[in-house]
C-alpha cells in the first residue's frame, strides 16, 4: 500500500487548515457553538475521518509526523508556567487540595467501572484498566507504557487497546466538557466573579508594554530558555531515577523565571505569552486529532464506543454531583467541571481547550485556569500511577488468560 508522509512545516499547514475549517463549521452549526465544542475537535475529527475514507477506498495511507506536535505541547506548558506567579499559586491552595482529592477518588471509580465492564463482557479484568484510567486519564503515553508491560505479562494487544481508548477518549473529553459546563452555568444562572485578584490580573494584562521587535525577540528567547533548561533539568532528574514528563520540567523552569523576573522588578509581558500558548494549544490539539488512525480501530469500534459511553456518563455525573459542589457551586466550579471532563477522558490540553471555549463565551475564570492545569500537569499522573498499581495487585488481576 502506498504511503504519504506529511512532515515538518507541511504538518503545521494542515493543522492551520484544520483549525480554519473547524472554526467555520463551529460558527455555522449552532449546536457546536452552543455547547462550546473546541474548533480543534471539530476540524481534527473531520480530517481524521477524511484520511480514513481515503484509505478505505484503496487510496494511500496518510501519516503525519508528530515531532512538531510534541514541541508545541512543551511550549504550551511553558506559557502556563510563566503565568504561574507564586501569589496566584498560594491563592489556589485549598481549592487545589480539594481538586486533587476528588481526582483521586474519580480515578478509583474509573478503573472500577472499566474492570467491571471488561469482566461482564468476558474479557480479562486487566483489560478494564485500559478502558479506565490507564488510557483515559493517563492518555497515550501512559497507555503505551503500561501496554508494553501488560503484553510482556501475557496480555495480548494491550498496547493497541490502550491507544484506541486513549484516542477516542481524547475526542470524548473534548466533546462532553463544554456541554456539561454550559448546562451547569445556565441551570444555576452563574456569572463570572470580578474578584480583586482577577481584577489585578486583568490590570496587569492591560498594562503590558506595546508590541515591538525587541519584545517579540524577548518572548521567543525566554520560551527557548525554558525549553532548553527544562531538558537539562529533566536529564538530571532522569539520571537520579526521577522520571518526569518533559513538559513538566519546562513548566517548572517557566515558574522560576517569571517569579525571579518579578523579584527583580522586571515582570514578563504575560499577555504575549498567553497569545503564544493559545496558538500552541490549538495547533497541538489539531495535530493530535487529525492524525488519529481510525481505520485501524474499526474492528473494535463498537466495543470502544459502548465502554466510552459508560465512562462519559460516569465522569459527567461525577463532575456535576461531586466536583461542582466541592469547588463551590459557582461559575468557577462550572468551568472546572468542563476542564475536568477533558482531563479525566483525554489530556490536560483538552481540559484547557474546554475551559477556553467556555470562558470565551461567558467570561474569565482565574480559579479554573489555576487549579486544573496544576492537577493535570503533575498530581493526576502521580495519583494515577498509585491507583493503577493498586488495581494490578488485586487477586482478580492474577487470573490466567
Amino acid at each position: 500500500m502506498n504511503q504519504i508522509q506529511v512532515t515538518g512545516v507541511d504538518v503545521v499547514i494542515v493543522a492551520i487548515a484544520v483549525l480554519w475549517v473547524g472554526n467555520r463549521i463551529t460558527q455555522a452549526v449552532s449546536m457546536l457553538k452552543k455547547y462550546s465544542i473546541p474548533i480543534a475537535v471539530t476540524g481534527g475529527l473531520l480530517c481524521s475521518l477524511a484520511v480514513a475514507a481515503v484509505r478505505a477506498i484503496g487510496g494511500p495511507e496518510i501519516v503525519f509526523e508528530m515531532a512538531t506536535r510534541d514541541t508545541l505541547l512543551m511550549v504550551f506548558f511553558t506559557t502556563i508556567g510563566i503565568s504561574a506567579k507564586f501569589g496566584r499559586l498560594a491563592a489556589g491552595g485549598k481549592s487545589l487540595g480539594v481538586m486533587v482529592l476528588c481526582a483521586g477518588v474519580f480515578l478509583v471509580i474509573q478503573d472500577f467501572i472499566g474492570v467491571m465492564v471488561a469482566s461482564a463482557m468476558g474479557s480479562h479484568p486487566a483489560y478494564g484498566l485500559f478502558a479506565g484510567s490507564v488510557s483515559l486519564a493517563g492518555g497515550h503515553g501512559t497507555a503505551i507504557a503500561w501496554g508494553k508491560e501488560a503484553e510482556a505479562a501475557g496480555l495480548p494487544n494491550a498496547d493497541l487497546i490502550g491507544i484506541a481508548f486513549a484516542t477516542f477518549g481524547l475526542v470524548a473529553g473534548g466533546v462532553i466538557g463544554g456541554p456539561v459546563a454550559e448546562w451547569l452555568i445556565k441551570r444555576n444562572h452563574l456569572e463570572p466573579k470580578n474578584t480583586t485578584e482577577e481584577a489585578s490580573i486583568a490590570e496587569e494584562s492591560e498594562s503590558s508594554e506595546p508590541y515591538s521587535l525587541n519584545l517579540a525577540l524577548r518572548v521567543m528567547l525566554i520560551l527557548a530558555l525554558c525549553l532548553s533548561f527544562g531538558e537539562v533539568v529533566n536529564a538530571w532528574l532522569f539520571s537520579n531515577d526521577i522520571k518526569l514528563p518533559g513538559f513538566l520540567t519546562a513548566m517548572m523552569v517557566g515558574i522560576v523565571i517569571t517569579n525571579l523576573s518579578d523579584r527583580f522588578g522586571k515582570p514578563l509581558p504575560l499577555t504575549y505569552f498567553d497569545y503564544v500558548g493559545e496558538v500552541a494549544l490549538q495547533l497541538f490539539l489539531a495535530m493530535s486529532l487529525m492524525s488519529m488512525d481510525l481505520s485501524s480501530l474499526a474492528s473494535s469500534f463498537g466495543t470502544i464506543i459502548f465502554v466510552l459511553v459508560i465512562q462519559v456518563l460516569v465522569i459527567a455525573l461525577f463532575g456535576i454531583l461531586v466536583i461542582f459542589r466541592a469547588m463551590g457551586k459557582d461559575y468557577d466550579a462550572a468551568v472546572i467541571v468542563g476542564g475536568f471532563c477533558g482531563l479525566g477522558m483525554g489530556a490536560t490540553p483538552v481540559a484547557i481547550a474546554n475551559m477556553s471555549a467556555v470562558t470565551r463565551k461567558y467570561g474569565p475564570s482565574f480559579k479554573a485556569f489555576l487549579v486544573v492545569p496544576l492537577v493535570g500537569a503533575f498530581f493526576i499522573d502521580v495519583l494515577n500511577a498509585m491507583v493503577i498499581k493498586f488495581f494490578v495487585g488485586l487477586p482478580i488481576m492474577q487470573q490466567t488468560l
